[in-house]
């Protein structure tokens, strides 16, 4: 494995969280979560659950069953989102086994929250977007995301078909990527931390009742061919959703990326000034946006503060964009999420065209 080290901290980082910190202080309010992220995670909690229970007793039409349970599969990713990602990175909550207990939600979307917390909160987190550890941008030879990944000739189409890439990639992070970091013991080319007892029995169990109440169940009360096609359903809408969100977060114009390559290198950067280049916030103001990606679309401010919850992203998001610019740093922001969208298939277009051509050079040479 690379070995890939940052300089030291500078000036950047400890200004930023010098007003951060001084944001909740005189505010007398704690950093992680409120009301206001309980009550959401209700809403999700019973929207969800009502959901599954409508789909399995109902007596519903073809096209009411696809599109409710499109609905539950949005339902899913927005728990996800909010929950799930919080309690994961210890934000949720100011203690400890309220975090542990609602990460678990991963498991119940067919994840685990053991492999994820280090495939994300370590390696990607450190390492966003270097090529070669960030395990979040190692689709290649499938999807070429940066220029120092190969290229290969199904590459030109690739912004075509990374559509059917994301349409499938929680159904095949349920029943295929889990396995392989499981029983490799590896996250891409780093060695998974060792798992407990317990973590092992949590793996096994949670796939086991995954099997239950998503296929076994389903199938008992409306027959293998309604579920089949509801279990897509929900899947697709699912996959898109996680893909897209988190793709708009770092695969797209303005970000940044590094290559680790095999030799011990030095990021000429401090780690929070990596952040800020490898990372984009996409629709800021759009609450409805922000409520229900769990404001994942501040990206940038979620990668400086991963363990702030992300009910208070829109309201530091001033202190982060004033000591970016005073130190001379960008604050890579879309103000749309349909702008981040057409960026990021602009960038897989790009990336899709030989080396060499004109479109190719386009690209800056650290995309």
């Amino acid at each position: 494995m690379a070995k890939v080290t940052f300089v030291k901290n500078t000036a950047f980082y400890a200004d930023l969280k010098k007003g951060v910190d001084q944001y909740f202080t005189e505010r007398g309010i704690k950093k992680t979560g409120n009301l206001a992220l309980y009550t959401k995670t209700v809403i999700l909690a019973i929207s969800a659950s009502a959901l599954y229970l409508v789909l399995l007793l109902a007596d519903l039409s073809a096209f009411a069953g696809i599109l409710l349970s499109g609905l539950l599969g949005l339902t899913l990713a927005s728990i996800g989102f909010n929950v799930m990602h919080d309690a994961c990175h210890g934000s949720y909550s100011s203690r400890k086994w309220v975090n542990d207990l609602l990460g678990l939600t991963l498991n119940m979307l067919g994840g685990n929250a053991f492999i994820w917390k280090f495939k994300h909160n370590i390696i990607h987190h450190t390492y966003t977007n270097v090529d070669g550890l960030d395990d979040d941008i190692a689709k290649s030879p499938l999807m070429r995301q940066c220029t120092s990944q190969q290229w290969v000739p199904a590459h030109r189409f690739q912004h075509i078909y990374v559509i059917l890439v994301y349409a499938l990639s929680s159904f095949l992070w349920v029943f295929l990527m889990d396995f392989t970091k499981y029983f490799t013991q590896r996250v891409y080319v780093t060695p998974l931390q060792k798992m407990s007892r317990n973590e092992h029995v949590v793996f096994w169990l949670s796939k086991i009742l995954y099997l239950v109440f998503y296929i076994f169940i389903p199938v008992y009360f409306v027959g293998w061919q309604a579920w089949a096609i509801g279990f897509a359903s929900m899947h697709i809408a699912l996959g898109f959703t996680l893909a897209i969100t988190f793709q708009l977060a770092h695969v797209v114009e303005h970000a940044e990326f590094e290559s680790a390559g095999i030799e011990p290198k030095l990021i000429e950067n401090e780690w929070a000034v990596h952040q800020v280049k490898t990372t984009c916030n996409f629709a800021p103001r759009h609450q409805l946006i922000s409520w229900f990606v769990g404001g994942l679309n501040y990206q940038v401010e979620h990668h400086l503060f991963p363990r702030i919850s992300h009910i208070h992203y829109p309201h530091i998001s001033g202190i982060v964009q004033e000591t970016c610019e005073k130190h001379g740093l960008p604050y890579n922001s879309f103000s749309t999420m349909t702008a981040a969208i057409a960026s990021h298939f602009r960038m897989m277009k790009a990336l899709g065209k030989k080396p060499g051509t004109y479109a190719a050079q386009l690209l800056p040479a650290n995309q």
